[in-house]
């Protein structure tokens, strides 16, 4: 029976009467049951000789098997240390064996207890013109709603052990997927600039004369990336633990400078069209997670309830977010009235506030400050972990080239673009955030129809071995032009700095609404017509 999205349900337990019992073992591999094809790219010959050509070998069907990994004594040092060996092949069945489940909250619980969502809670305030009380009511409504798609397509990384843009090929198409898998590389690499680049004002404000910005952001990122190139068990690891002094530090912050939180500015009752477009900003900060969260979940072992694997995204994502974005909508309200903190937010906008705040404290402010920028790191190493994945699926023959090449490559693009962007710091944030929620909304609700419509939430029919066989996955045809479509109504209702759509001018910025209705309206007949002329999924 079709599962619609009003009847999706988790089990409860691992009792055999589970609906999903089985998705695992009918992934195992079985003997000839699927013959590889030809190379997906030929093996590199000439100048490509010995290890390298070897190395650079991509077959289809191919699946995560460290055993074929070469015993070069540099990467076996590097493998000494801890460092992940697989990419972005589908991890099998039998090398799931996380039983941590509970890692994934504190995965994401830490990387957002950080900076990075206060600069995006001050634009409410300060952007926006919203009071503090409407302010934390968007935040409130719109986070609930839009964490929902991706802690929802995140159990698909236990499921199936694919990468979150790895399963999309299921729905996109092997080389239509490229579309999809360039935005959210895109989103993940603006998320990592506005966390470098908080992070960076945030030493800065310490010591503005003697530390610049710039210096401020290369410090950041290089401790972020040492850590991601270690790779998934180093970041769960990390995560772990990190989000401890995180916590303490916002708490004394809060306690030291919340005596000034009150003084908000005052302002006109909330127009449609102000809850809207910020509405749009913060459904693109929690949105865009559904491009990656099975990321960081393709190790654990499927065999779990999936409503306890739901919750722990979901309210990992959500519980530390909800806070900070309000208490950054209320540290925006207060910036005009309070003239220390409005010099520092003109120097150093957010860490400098901060600053101000953990000032009574002093030495032991100084040290809190410390903390807090280097909070930021736990969010920047899971982004460029991403980041690099991202980089590997963009070519088959990426796919043979180690993880940490594209670490490095990441860690090239990310620090001179960070450094720009804090030139002109406001004006990039809200560019940003305000447009890639439209992307996302497109892509969730193509996955999210392909799993519970037409997969009927059944994990076991994503076939692992076709992962990169193009004459075997969908061809994408009806995500990418269902997608197009929806962009009739998206660029009407789009409310931006550069551009307002007619519709927007009435409503206020309606674009991800739009992009998710009309994209899902259109995908499923689409969907339905490629399935009856293929005769598969």
């Amino acid at each position: 029976m079709t599962r619609g999205l009003g009847k999706m349900s988790f089990d409860k337990d691992n009792s055999t009467t589970d609906p999903f019992a089985g998705d695992a073992e009918k992934q195992m591999p079985k003997e000839n049951s699927h013959p590889v094809e030809e190379a997906s790219t030929q093996r590199c010959r000439g100048r490509f000789g010995g290890v390298l050509g070897s190395l650079l070998t991509v077959e289809k069907g191919d699946l995560s098997d460290p055993g074929k990994e070469h015993n070069l004594k540099w990467y076996q040092r590097l493998l000494a240390a801890g460092m992940e060996t697989n990419g972005i092949e589908p991890v099998p069945v039998a090398n799931r064996t996380n039983n941590q489940h509970w890692n994934l909250f504190t995965l994401f619980f830490t990387s957002m207890l950080s900076l990075l969502p206060l600069p995006t809670g001050m634009l409410a305030t300060l952007s926006y013109g919203l009071s503090l009380r409407d302010a934390s009511l968007v935040i409130l409504f719109f986070g609930l709603l839009t964490s929902i798609p991706p802690a929802f397509l995140g159990i698909g990384g236990t499921q199936t052990g694919m990468r979150q843009q790895i399963q999309a090929r299921y729905s996109f198409g092997l080389y239509p997927a490229v579309v999809p898998l360039i935005l959210n590389a895109a989103t993940i690499t603006g998320f990592t600039l506005i966390s470098a680049v908080v992070g960076g004002q945030t030493i800065s404000a310490l010591n503005p004369d003697h530390v610049s910005v710039k210096v401020g952001i290369v410090i950041i990122c290089l401790v972020s990336f040492s850590a991601a190139l270690l790779g998934y068990r180093a970041l769960h690891w990390l995560e772990t633990w990190s989000w401890i002094p995180n916590l303490i530090s916002l708490v004394v912050a809060v306690g030291c400078g919340g005596k000034y939180l009150h003084l908000q500015s005052d302002t006109l009752p909330a127009t449609a069209s102000q809850v809207l477009s910020y509405g749009s900003i913060v459904a693109g900060y929690f949105l865009t997670f559904s491009g990656t969260t099975s990321d960081y979940s393709t190790y654990h072992n499927p065999n779990v309830s999936k409503t306890k694997l739901f919750c722990y995204m979901y309210f990992g994502i959500l519980l530390p977010s909800i806070p900070l974005l309000v208490l950054g909508a209320a540290i925006g309200g207060a910036v005009p009235n309070v003239p220390s903190w409005s010099v520092a937010n003109d120097r150093s906008s957010v860490g400098g506030v901060l600053y101000e705040m953990l000032r009574p404290a002093h030495g032991f402010g100084k040290f809190l400050v410390v903390l807090l920028a280097l909070s930021s790191i736990g969010n920047i190493a899971i982004s460029s972990y991403s980041m690099a994945l991202n980089m590997q699926m963009m070519l088959p023959i990426f796919s043979r080239v180690h993880r940490f090449i594209f670490i490095l490559i990441a860690m090239a693009i990310v620090i001179p673009c960070a450094i720009k962007a804090a030139q002109a710091w406001e004006e990039s944030l809200e560019n940003f955030l305000a447009i890639i929620g439209y992307w996302a909304g497109c892509f969730s609700v193509v996955l999210i129809e392909e799993l519970t419509i037409f997969r009927r939430m059944d994990f076991s029919s994503y076939d692992i071995t076709i992962w990169n066989v193009g004459s075997k996955l969908p061809t994408g045809i009806p995500a990418i032009v269902a997608s197009i479509l929806s962009f009739g109504l998206v660029v009407p209702g789009m409310d931006e700095v550069w551009y307002t759509g007619p519709i927007a001018k009435k409503s206020g910025d309606i674009g991800f609404e739009m992009a998710f209705a009309i994209t899902g309206v259109f995908y499923l007949p689409l969907r339905w017509v490629e399935i009856k002329w293929r005769g598969r999924l």
